[in-house]
């Protein structure tokens, strides 16, 4: 179940795209890293005298997709981010609209109760 939703209800649609995200968000990041990892291994590995043609420009690649990554990582969090805002927002919201509600039928209810007897129920009586 959703960590973002109350334990007493479902989780939203705009909940399970969150978690959806964030477990996309943390493959990426790792993704990311693991790439870094290789990068940093293959330049100190790899013989400066082979870093030429074929393997300078698949180096360079690399680290060219690196960065996308990292960026696709940040990116993430801030759609994130901007998720945990909306459902925040929307359960705001929700609990406005309940207190309106409940109001509004207590309004009605002492309306009826207090409302003067009909002509048609006076002559009932």
């Amino acid at each position: 179940m959703s960590q973002h939703s109350t334990a007493l209800s479902t989780p939203t649609s705009l909940e399970r795209a969150l978690d959806q995200n964030e477990a996309i968000q943390e493959t990426v990041e790792q993704s990311a890293a693991e790439l870094c990892v290789i990068n940093a291994v293959l330049k100190q590995e790899v013989p400066e005298h082979v870093k030429t043609g074929d393997v300078a420009e698949a180096l360079q690649k690399t680290d060219e997709i690196e960065s996308r990554i990292q960026n696709s990582a940040g990116n993430l969090e801030q759609v994130n981010q901007a998720l945990k805002e909306e459902i925040k927002a929307r359960a705001d919201l929700e609990r406005q609209l309940a207190s309106t509600q409940a109001e509004l039928e207590q309004v009605q209810n002492a309306a009826q109760n207090s409302a003067p007897a009909s002509e048609g129920e006076r002559r009932a009586s």
